[in-house]
Formats: C-alpha cells, sequence, structure tokens
C-alpha cells in the first residue's frame, strides 16, 4: 500500500528540509505556495537537500500554486512566513479535506490563531522545531545540525507523528501548547534579529562578547514577559537555552538573516514586535527588545513606510 501525500505549504528553507525529509523515505510529497522561481526548480528539478556532512541529493516532489491540484490533501504542515499565513490560510481553504489536519510548526506568535480562523480549530494543530536550514537558492537547502520538534497534543497527528518519525525527526509532545509557542518565541526574539543586524550566523552571537550580552538581555527581557502571562516555559533558564541552540545551529544563517539578505520582509513584527507590544500592555519595560524591534524595521524599511507606534 503506498503512503499518503502530505502537503508542505511553503517553499523556503524548512518548507524544503521538510520535504526533502519526507521525500528521502519514499513519503510523496506535494508543495504549495507562491514563489514562482522556487515551485519552478521544484517542478522540473526536485527539491536537493544538502546534508551537514556535504552530502548532496535531490528528489522528486510536485510543486504547484493551486490548491486544486492537491484537493482533498488530509495532512498538511505549514511552514511559510507569519506575515504570509491568511495567505496560506485562503489556500488551504480550497484543498484540506473536511477531516484533515494543518501542523503549523512556524516562527511568531498568532499563526495558530489565523489558520483556525479560515479552517476552524479542529482542523489545525501546534508545534514547533529547533531545526536550522539556510536556503542556498531556490529548492536547494542546506541542513544545519539536528534539532527538535516538539508538538501539541492533537487528536488527527497519528498519521503525520508516523509519517515525521518515519523521516527521523525527533519528536516531542506536550499538553502546554503556550508554552511551546513562548518557549520558540523567546530563543527567536534573542538570535534572530541579531544575526540579521550583525549579519553573522548563529555561533557567532556566543563568540562576541557584546553580542552575547544583547542576546541574554534579550532572551531575560522575552522570557519575563511571558512570566507576567503567566507561561511556564519548556526550560527552566532563557539565557542558558539561548546559547544551547546558538551552540547547535552554530553555521546555520538564520531564518530573518537569510530574509534580510535577500530584501524579503522578515518576521520581526510577530516576533520582537508582537512581544514589546504584550509588555507594553501590561507594563513591563523591554528597552533591549524593542531597540532590535526598530533596526530590524529599519533595514527594509521604505520612507512611505509607517513606522510603528510608541503609544
Amino acid at each position: 500500500m503506498s503512503e499518503e501525500r502530505i502537503l508542505i505549504v511553503g517553499t523556503g528553507a524548512l518548507a524544503c528540509l521538510f520535504a526533502a525529509r519526507f521525500a528521502a523515505v519514499d513519503i510523496p510529497v506535494a508543495m504549495l505556495g507562491s514563489w514562482q522561481a522556487a515551485l519552478q526548480t521544484l517542478a522540473e528539478r526536485g527539491v536537493t537537500l544538502i546534508t551537514p556532512d556535504g552530502e548532496r541529493k535531490t528528489y522528486p516532489v510536485l510543486a504547484t500554486s493551486d490548491p486544486a491540484q492537491v484537493q482533498g490533501v488530509r495532512q498538511a504542515l505549514v511552514l511559510v512566513k507569519a506575515w504570509q499565513t491568511e495567505r496560506a490560510a485562503r489556500q488551504l481553504q480550497g484543498c484540506l479535506a473536511g477531516e484533515g489536519v494543518a501542523l503549523t510548526l512556524q516562527n511568531g506568535w498568532g499563526n495558530c490563531e489565523v489558520l483556525s480562523q479560515y479552517l476552524g480549530a479542529e482542523r489545525v494543530a501546534l508545534g514547533v522545531t529547533t531545526l536550522g536550514a539556510t536556503l542556498l537558492t531556490p529548492g536547494e537547502v542546506r541542513q544545519a545540525g539536528e534539532g527538535v520538534v516538539s508538538l501539541g497534543l492533537h487528536p488527527r497527528l497519528a498519521f503525520l507523528t508516523t509519517y515525521l518519525r518515519k523521516a527521523g525527526f525527533e519528536l516531542e509532545f506536550t499538553s502546554n501548547v503556550e508554552a511551546l509557542v513562548w518557549g520558540k518565541l523567546v530563543v527567536n526574539a534573542a538570535i534572530n534579529p541579531l544575526s540579521a543586524l550583525l549579519r553573522v550566523p548563529n555561533g557567532e552571537l556566543i563568540r562576541r562578547a557584546s553580542a552575547r550580552e544583547l542576546m541574554h538581555r534579550a532572551a531575560r527581557e522575552a522570557a519575563a514577559v511571558a512570566q507576567v502571562q503567566g507561561v511556564a516555559l519548556p526550560y527552566a533558564d532563557p539565557v542558558e537555552r539561548v546559547e544551547t541552540i546558538a551552540q547547535r545551529t552554530a553555521e546555520n544563517f538564520s531564518s530573518m538573516l537569510q530574509d534580510i539578505l535577500r530584501g524579503a520582509p522578515t518576521e520581526i513584527d510577530a516576533i520582537c514586535g508582537k512581544i514589546v507590544h504584550i509588555a507594553r500592555q501590561i507594563g513591563l519595560p523591554t528597552p533591549t527588545l524593542e531597540t532590535l524591534w526598530l533596526l530590524v524595521r529599519a533595514l527594509a524599511e521604505r520612507p512611505h513606510e509607517q513606522k510603528p507606534s510608541n503609544s
């Protein structure tokens, strides 16, 4: 009996990484996106994975921008940028089966809520991952070491969990989904903007004393906001956690740095911006996070764009 096709929404670094890992163990993969250069390459050549030890392999995938071509899919993995989530949700409306499930492993805050608005909460599952990957060219990705896929409990995740295990992903499960999201949000807020501003891989943040101090301050501020919200992070020490992740993904260019380098929009509003917004509401100062938020926005800001309000 052949495997059921899995749909990956997105064509970026993590989307290509997951697609290649699934295809490598003969799980049929479809990729749904809007980036035409990537879709063309994926359709013509397949997805190419370069492992940490330099091995290079290419695998066939179905790549399309038309939800009708993947109509009735029951297993979907959402790996688009936070600012693309609404577009992805609209695409999934046109193809996800009524009994299906869409698992989001995205960065930032609010993705699950947007997907649930369009698909219904019963068809949306939440998770996070510490896997790192760098997109070298459209459809070609380099894996940056191993990481964990952490999943919230959901009754429709059985098939997808089986696929993830078959593809060799390390899985964790938790009933505290909010803690999962905040746990990754703290790490991303501390690492991603600094790596983007300095244009260095994650590991360099540990080797530079001033960058390391800023990373620590950002992690503490973000963790403090979570604590005031009553969120118990899935680790005891946020500073130790960001150090561990930066070391584990030392050679990786963060997704935010990759966005800056190719002139694409970043997820800074859904990461640092979201934390700052919550902190303002509860009267908690977050000077490091606010500065990082504004600096990253300034990298790509156009003169006519409205600046974030200080109110």
